[in-house]
Formats: C-alpha cells, sequence, structure tokens
C-alpha cells in the first residue's frame, strides 16, 4: 500500500483494490457520484464488469444507511455480489456525525467476499485518504502555478505594447519588482526542461529577474534582468547543457519590445557559436534615427488607426488594434497565441486595420512601413534632430505615395522623405554591411520574393532547402533572425529602400 500510494496515487491504488477484490473499487461523495473508479472485466480494465449493479444507486444506499445508523462500515448484498462501503478518514469529516458528508471508498466483489478483504479495507483507508489530500493539494498549487504565469505573461504584454504604468500595477502584487532600466534575455531550452531551467535561472541571479514562459515559442523563456547584475544569461548558458541564450542591450523598461527583438536576433546568432550566448551589438533601431519629421509621418499614417471608433461596444478598439498589429508583425502566425484569440479574429483585426491606413498588409513593403510607424509611436524621444528644412517639409503630414513606389495609399513620398535623411543612411549602411556580394543578392531575392521561401528558391535557380541554408548563413552574418519571427525583414527591407533612394536622388 505505501508503494503504491508513492509512486500510483489513488489511481494506483483503486486498481490494486479492483484487482484484490476481483470487481470494482472507486471513490464517491455522498449522493452516490463517482470520483474516481477502477474495474477489473474480462474486456479489461478501468470499467465494471457487465453483472455489477448500478453503483450509484448501491453508494447512495450505503450513504443513507451509514446516516441513519452512525455505522463505521456499510455492507449489503445484492445476490452474486456485495457492496462494502467505509467513509475516508481525513480532515473532510472530522466528527462522526459528518461521516455521512465524506467520501467513500466502494467496493463491489462477487460473493462469497474473500477472506480478510474487509480487513484489507479497513487498511487502506488512511493511506487512500493521505493520497487524495496530497493530490488535491498538487492541483491547487498547479492552479496557483498557472494563475501567477499568465499574470506574468500579461503584465510582459503589456510591457510589450507600451503600457508601463498598467504593468507595473499588475506587478506590484508578484516577486520581484520590475527593474529599470534592463536587459531582455530571450533562452531557448532543450527539450521540455523549460520549468527547470526557469529555476535554473531563478538561482543564478538570486531571484531578481522577472521570468515569463513565452506564449508563442513554447520552449522560450524570457527574462527582464535589471542591468548591471549577475551575468545571468552567461551562468545559464553553462549550466544548462544545449540551452542557447540571447540578451539585448541596455534599454528602458519602457523599451522592453526592443530589447526582446534584439534578444531574439541575438539567439538567432547564438544557435551558432560554440558557446551557445551572444549578447546583441549591432546598429541601432531605426526609430532612434528618423527625427522630427519620423515621428511626424508615423504620426499622419497611423492617425486612422489611433482615432478609430468602434460601431459596436463588443468591438476591438484603437488601442487593441495598435496591439494586433504589433504583435501580428513580431510574431506572424503565432500572433494568436501571443493575443489569445483565434485566427478568424486575428484575420478579421488585420483586415480592419489594413481599410482603416489604406495598406496592404500582405505586402512586405507597408508590413515594414507599418512596422516602422509603430516602433517610432513606442519610442519615447528621438535621438537624432531633424534635418534642416526637412521638419517644415513633414509638418503637414501630406501623404502622396505609398509605402513603396506604385502604392496608392499615398504614403511612399514621406516615407523615402524619412529614408532619406543622413541619420537614416548612415543606420542603413551599418545594417547592410555586413552583406556584400551573393549575401547580399540572396537578401534582395528574398526580400523581393516578400520573405517567401519557395518563389525565393526559385529565382535564385535553387532548391528550397539551399535557400534556407543561405538565409541560415546571413543571419550569422548579419546577427539577425531572418527566418523565424520576429524577424528583421522589415529592417532590411527599410534599409534597401533607404540606399535605393539615395542612389536615385543621387543620379537625378
Amino acid at each position: 500500500m505505501q508503494r503504491l500510494a508513492r509512486n500510483g496515487g489513488t489511481a494506483g491504488l483503486l486498481r490494486w483494490l479492483a484487482g484484490r477484490a476481483d470487481g470494482w473499487a472507486g471513490i464517491a461523495r455522498s449522493d452516490g457520484t463517482v470520483l474516481s473508479a477502477s474495474g477489473v472485466a474480462p474486456s479489461g480494465p478501468l470499467t465494471a464488469p457487465a453483472d455489477v449493479p448500478d453503483v450509484p444507486r448501491l453508494v447512495a444506499e450505503g450513504v443513507r444507511a451509514l446516516t441513519e445508523r452512525g455505522a463505521l462500515a456499510y455492507s449489503h448484498d445484492t445476490g452474486a455480489h456485495t457492496a462494502l462501503l467505509f467513509p475516508l478518514p481525513g480532515p473532510h469529516a472530522p466528527h462522526a456525525e459528518d461521516r455521512g458528508a465524506a467520501p467513500l471508498l466502494a467496493v463491489v466483489t462477487p460473493r462469497p467476499v474473500a477472506a480478510g478483504l474487509a480487513t484489507l479495507l479497513a487498511d487502506v483507508l488512511m493511506p487512500l485518504s493521505l493520497c487524495r489530500e496530497a493530490e488535491a493539494v498538487e492541483r491547487k498549487r498547479r492552479r496557483v502555478d498557472l494563475a501567477e504565469s499568465r499574470g506574468r505573461e500579461a503584465v510582459l504584454h503589456l510591457l510589450m505594447t507600451g503600457q508601463l504604468s498598467i504593468a507595473q500595477q499588475v506587478a506590484g502584487a508578484l516577486r520581484p519588482r520590475l527593474p529599470d532600466p534592463v536587459r531582455v534575455c530571450v533562452v531557448e531550452c532543450p527539450g521540455d526542461s523549460r520549468d527547470e531551467v526557469a529555476r535554473v535561472c531563478a538561482e543564478a541571479d538570486g531571484g531578481r529577474s522577472w521570468i515569463v514562459r513565452c506564449p508563442v515559442y513554447a520552449r522560450h523563456l524570457i527574462l527582464v534582468s535589471p542591468d548591471g547584475g549577475t551575468a545571468t544569461d552567461e551562468a545559464v548558458a553553462a549550466l544548462v547543457d544545449r540551452c542557447v541564450v540571447g540578451v539585448s542591450e541596455r534599454v528602458p523598461l519602457a523599451d522592453t519590445a526592443t530589447g526582446y527583438r534584439q534578444a531574439f536576433h541575438a539567439l538567432a546568432v547564438a544557435r551558432e557559436v560554440p558557446g551557445r550566448h551572444v549578447r546583441f551589438g549591432a546598429a541601432p533601431e531605426p526609430a532612434l534615427v528618423v527625427g522630427t519629421a519620423g515621428r511626424q509621418w508615423a504620426e499622419a499614417l497611423l492617425t486612422p488607426l489611433l482615432t478609430h471608433v468602434p460601431r459596436r461596444a463588443q468591438d476591438p478598439g484603437s488601442q487593441e488594434l495598435a496591439a494586433t498589429a504589433a504583435s501580428w508583425l513580431a510574431f506572424s502566425s503565432h500572433a494568436t497565441d501571443h493575443l489569445k484569440v483565434h485566427r478568424n479574429t486575428l484575420a478579421a483585426r488585420l483586415k480592419l486595420i489594413g481599410e482603416l491606413l489604406g495598406l496592404d498588409l500582405h505586402r512586405l513593403a507597408d508590413q515594414a512601413a507599418l512596422d516602422l510607424a509603430l516602433r517610432i509611436r513606442a519610442t519615447p524621444s528621438p535621438v537624432c534632430t531633424p534635418d534642416p528644412g526637412r521638419a517644415n517639409d513633414h509638418a503637414s503630414g501630406q501623404r502622396d505615395g505609398g509605402a513603396a513606389p506604385g502604392h496608392a495609399n499615398g504614403a511612399a513620398h514621406d516615407l523615402d522623405e524619412v529614408l532619406r535623411r543622413p541619420a537614416v543612411q548612415e543606420w542603413a549602411l551599418r545594417e547592410l554591411a555586413p552583406a556584400a556580394g551573393a549575401a547580399e543578392e540572396t537578401l534582395r531575392t528574398w526580400l523581393r520574393c516578400e520573405g517567401r521561401l519557395g518563389p525565393t528558391a526559385a529565382e535564385l535557380g535553387i532548391s528550397v532547402p539551399g535557400a534556407r541554408k543561405r538565409l541560415t548563413r546571413l543571419e550569422t552574418v548579419l546577427q539577425r533572425s531572418l527566418l523565424r519571427p520576429p524577424s528583421a525583414r522589415y529592417d532590411l527591407w527599410l534599409a534597401l529602400r533607404a540606399r535605393e533612394t539615395a542612389a536615385a536622388e543621387a543620379t537625378s
């Protein structure tokens, strides 16, 4: 009994009892409802033999008899079988008058009852009751863990969408407090070891990091760690075999979304290096170099979305639509996991967003424009000052082109003007500098094919696995994730577009 209680729990004990009784064993409530059971029958386990009487009726009758007589056990013969009932001891039945309300061990066995079976059942009551109590505690612990995990996920979602004050309010009930500034760390765990790796992470930095199980990638942990603390990321990569770690630059807490993208790009590079650990350290965010002109362009582009008023109370408002757009641009189809919505709901929201903004969200050019505009809006303040004479050109917010040449939504001219800024041109050169020759041709082809592998392979005249290998090598060269979202394809499209506009202006 003790071995079964430790290893098999309630289910193991009931299976063993059903075998010893050559019949049926289960636990039922006082109204006769069977909570768990096991039986031995010619057709297999877990069902009662066909000639066993109505167990719920027998249990209900036994409960009434136990209550009326104040008995400690009940036995009832039904012809070919005998039903034996014993109230389970425990905190649910501290007094004799409450035994009728306690869960019951019920056993139905063929007659005559085997010698010693009643004594065996009396002996198993205590371990069976303890097993049930331990399992109830474990269920409560899992519910608490799930609630805490969902709470942390909600805080991360608020941080990623720029709702800092609400995130801090929600995080006030959990530990540790949200640090500021932070480094964001993405840990890719081997196999099903995410819970164990989370424990290692907590021990490595003394519980100072905000640890969240990624809602999109089942093997990823996201750590929001205080800057200047212990090197938790390096410790985790060293302690956990086959664990891969990517780390962001130092960013303000309000820029957690930027930190996450940087850490994810570093993770793509870390998969290809022996130490399995890489810290992000490349070109700055394009949103930081667009200046006042870029902020005015982003405001003009996003105004129809940010001022949208839903016709019905249950329809998504402007804030929810903006969060949906940011999540989809970051995670593609995985946004359903991030937002906890159905794919049809996501498709309907994206259709509405495209209509409001006049963008074709199936095109990479418009995706890149929207992504840049949202990132500019989420950036507290630009690093660079506007170019002389450029700010006034954009103050009116006029839009007379598209996100790329030939678009009819009227945004191209403004975006091209933003991309011609000297600071943006410098950013584009640094972004594309690692790719040259054949690597740049592969990159151009991939972006021209809307980031799709099949058409890219066909245009390059190679197989799809060959195209994937080239892009995987490009990830290491550029230190960016290309094939898995969040992808750097928007930044790379913008960088190439910036270079093309500068070249066109120079030749005109």
